[in-house]
């Protein structure tokens, strides 16, 4: 059964950073896929921060976190790990923060990552880490 494990997250000042950790485990019939984390705030729209594309470098990221934000993977032994590096962090980014994969394999990294803004597709969950920044 295909999985996701996350780890990160925590506790930072405004302009500091964090990074989150995503880890596959078991099986799928392909390898090629888009996976990355959204966040929801309290009361706000789950929103799609950054995917990446896991036979590529291809990435994808919301308005809110460019420039910020660095999204990186990793592959051994069939299994991907993708990091979140989360840099000058602001209050604004406080939310649970869910990696994800998507479960389409859409032959191509453009389709899913132009997805994951607005999360438009069938995805793995992780269990979800909660990011918190304090002014």
């Amino acid at each position: 059964q295909f999985q996701l494990m996350e780890s990160g997250g925590g506790s930072v000042q405004a302009g500091g950073s964090l990074r989150l950790s995503c880890e596959t485990s078991g099986e799928r019939k392909n390898n090629c896929y888009c996976m990355g984390w959204f966040r929801q705030a309290p009361g706000a729209a789950r929103e799609g921060v950054a995917a990446i594309y896991t036979c590529g470098t291809s990435t994808q990221y919301g308005d809110s976190v460019k420039g910020r934000f660095v999204i990186s993977r990793d592959r051994d032994a069939g299994r991907n790990t993708v990091y979140l590096k989360m840099n000058n962090l602001k209050p604004e980014d406080t939310a649970m923060y869910y990696c994800a994969a998507d479960r389409e394999e859409y032959g191509g990294a453009g389709y899913c990552l132009s997805n994951w803004v607005t999360g438009d597709s069938s995805y793995y969950w992780a269990q979800g880490t909660q990011v918190t920044v304090s002014d």
